[in-house]
């Protein structure tokens, strides 16, 4: 297979670290999920593989700002991908289409979102000197706006029905959230002011294969099922905060837990595992979301460990198999020297013995001078490193960084890009497992 230099564009390059990127030569156009199939090379190529990954947060973008050309936002976030390039992309807070909310089509059906912006915005050169995406895309069902049934913040009410979503503002800033709404998202079974809000989508480049047949979902994993889990309970009655019949039904993931295996071209299978865990605020005394927070994040230490208590979204029950490799990725929502996160739980994935979370991706010297007033590693606007790529072990990370535009120019999001750049070991020298035990 051919591959060239990627040049980045002078105006990107000021606020990117200098260094070089491989990018597959051969554009075309492929994805799960309304994009045109294509042609996947079945040779082998040998040798170690060079990615770069990356996740992006890009702020309650809803279906109606997909449907739109020419969205200010998008076209900056879209923008900045095709500065960066990366070969495997997660964004946070992609809304999951679905029935109900403004924006869907039933003749469509649901979970179209990731394809349109790459088909509207990432497949279209978005500045002069800027090349065109094309991305294998895949949207996730999420636990966000979903109706829980249940009063689950003890508000003496339970609210199982939504005020319709309002569009985003002409220059794309999403709406303000109302009373009404919050009161919705506080009992569903992630905090949504409406179904599907807040999800997530994960974008392929067309050399890798998605092994679509072994993606694993745990969005109704029950907390309850989680061994040793912190189960909250309010300080002023000693008594758990929610009743048996919540705690029996709740679910640990706010969002979704999902284990995506990609094969490379050298036959490596790399298992992409995608999170979006609920913030550690919001909440009271009893600390529920700081607590979700924290086994959110320790679900994917328990699984990257082959503990055999989680079941999935399909019945089939434990964890990733010992020396499969893989990368964590996502808005964590926990700093590990600062803010609200309770027992460090990002702290504790980032040492674990299978996960290679030395290098601290940090912004260029321009990103720091562009944002003064926060620390190199700070993923956020409001200062803190909540968005992480974590390879396993066997994986080389040679490069990495917390992209932060320069000169003037608005971020599309509150959060900042983060990737990394990896050297993915030839089959002959690691494990190739792909799958449960």
């Amino acid at each position: 297979m051919l591959y060239m230099e990627a040049r980045i564009p002078a105006k990107g390059r000021r606020a990117l670290p200098d260094r070089n990127h491989l990018v597959d030569l051969k554009i075309a156009v492929c994805g799960l999920l309304c994009i045109t199939g294509c042609a996947r090379q079945d040779a082998v190529i040998d040798g170690p593989v060079r990615l770069r990954v990356a996740t992006y947060n890009i702020e309650d973008l809803r279906t109606t700002d997909l449907l739109r050309d020419g969205h200010p936002r998008l076209r900056a976030a879209a923008a900045t991908i095709q500065i960066l390039r990366p070969d495997i992309l997660l964004i946070n807070e992609m809304a999951y289409d679905q029935e109900g909310v403004p924006g869907y089509s039933s003749s469509e059906g649901s979970g179209h979102n990731a394809a349109r912006f790459v088909n509207r915005y990432l497949s279209v050169p978005q500045d002069s000197g800027l090349a065109p995406l094309k991305f294998e895309a895949i949207s996730f069902p999420s636990n966000t706006g979903l109706p829980s049934g249940h009063d689950l913040d003890n508000s003496g009410e339970i609210v199982s029905s939504y005020p319709p979503p309002e569009p985003s503002a002409e220059d794309g800033a999403p709406p303000r959230q109302t009373a009404d709404q919050r009161a919705y998202g506080n009992d569903s079974w992630g905090f949504g002011t409406f179904p599907g809000q807040y999800a997530m989508a994960l974008f392929v480049t067309p050399r890798l294969q998605v092994i679509s047949g072994e993606i694993r979902s745990f969005q109704k994993f029950k907390w309850s099922d989680m061994p040793r889990a912190r189960k909250p309970v309010d300080p002023k009655t000693g008594e758990p905060w929610y009743d048996s019949s919540e705690w029996a039904d709740m679910r640990l993931s706010s969002k979704n837990h999902v284990d995506v295996p990609v094969r490379l071209p050298n036959g490596q299978v790399v298992h992409l595992l995608v999170s979006h865990p609920t913030p550690p605020a919001f909440d009271g005394p009893e600390a529920r979301n700081k607590l979700r927070n924290h086994d959110e994040i320790r679900f994917w230490r328990d699984y990257v460990a082959g503990d055999s208590y989680m079941t999935d979204d399909s019945g089939v029950r434990g964890g990733l198999k010992s020396g499969a490799l893989f990368v964590i990725m996502g808005d964590l929502n926990a700093d590990p020297d600062e803010g609200s996160s309770v027992d460090n739980p990002i702290g504790k994935l980032t040492h674990l013995e299978r996960v290679n979370g030395e290098y601290v991706p940090a912004a260029s010297t321009d990103g720091i001078e562009a944002f003064p007033t926060l620390d190199a590693d700070d993923t956020a606007e409001w200062g803190l490193r909540i968005d992480y790529v974590l390879p396993s072990v066997e994986m080389e990370v040679f490069s990495g960084g917390v992209w932060r535009p320069s000169g003037g120019d608005p971020p599309a999001s509150d959060h900042f890009p983060v990737y990394l750049d990896l050297i993915v070991p030839d089959p002959g020298t690691s494990s190739t497992y792909s799958g449960t035990q």
